[in-house]
Order: structure tokens, then C-alpha cells, then sequence
């Protein structure tokens, strides 16, 4: 087979549209199956907050919860530990950046057997820009306001 054929065949294998079919449909599932919180609603004393953006992501800042886990979503399944499932009669809250990924993260804590856990609409993107703090390595941040 010549490299025209094994790209061809990659292609067929790799349909993008298909595949964004299929994640919108995943998308639209857990839509209907977790709730979303307003930033209103978050309560950083008694909520435990996920954050599942990658490292990179989150070292630029985090929602300053009392709890606060920064776990990427690619690995929230294997990273889900003792502290966690401790934690599991708190609200758990999961973020991303924008909210996609975030509520993916708390369909998975779900499957997992999660009771109570949640998805912060519109991600860390939403608070920054309703003009509440952020914290990382140099302190604490506001970005923006409305």
C-alpha cells in the first residue's frame, strides 16, 4: 500500500465530522443529565471545586475555593482518590475554561457513582469576567469586571 492509500484510509477511519457528530451528541446527553450552576450559586467555603483544565491552564489561575482539586479531564477517571470520594457529600463542582469540559468531567463523576456534582456555566472564563478573583503562585487576581 502506497502513502496515498494509507492516507486515504486514515482519513475514512478519522471522519472529523462524524466525530464532532458524535461529541455533540455526548454534549447534548450530559446537557440534559447535569445541572449547571451560576457563579451566584458557588459557595467557596462549603463547595469542592474541580478544575479540569490542563496544567498549563490552571497555573495562569483558580476559582480560590476552600477546596479545590486541579485535576485535568483526561485523567479526572484515574485521578479520582481517597480525598475525593471523601469529599463526596460536599457539592462538587466542576470548570473548565468555558464549560464544555467541565461538564463532561461532572458526567464522568456521575457515571462514577457521584451524587452531587455540578458544572459551573461559562467555566473560570464566566467568573473572570464577572469580575471575581482568581489565585495562582503570585496571589490573588481580578481580571475583569461587568
Amino acid at each position: 500500500m502506497d502513502h496515498n492509500e494509507q492516507m486515504q484510509r486514515y482519513y475514512e477511519r478519522c471522519d472529523m465530522d462524524l466525530i464532532k457528530g458524535k461529541l455533540k451528541v455526548l454534549l447534548e446527553q450530559a446537557q440534559k443529565e447535569i445541572e449547571e450552576v451560576d457563579i451566584e450559586q458557588i459557595d467557596l467555603e462549603k463547595m469542592v471545586l474541580i478544575d479540569v483544565r490542563e496544567s498549563d491552564e490552571f497555573a495562569s489561575g483558580v476559582i480560590p475555593a476552600k477546596t479545590v482539586f486541579t485535576i485535568p479531564r483526561g485523567k479526572l477517571e484515574f485521578a479520582v482518590d481517597d480525598k475525593l470520594v471523601d469529599m463526596s457529600d460536599h457539592l462538587i463542582v466542576c470548570y473548565c475554561l468555558k464549560g464544555a469540559r467541565g461538564l463532561m468531567a461532572a458526567m464522568t463523576l456521575k457515571n462514577l457513582g457521584f451524587k452531587h456534582v455540578v458544572n459551573l456555566k461559562g467555566g473560570i472564563e464566566n467568573w473572570v469576567q464577572s469580575g471575581k478573583s482568581i489565585k495562582n503562585y503570585l496571589g490573588y487576581f481580578t481580571l475583569g469586571s461587568k
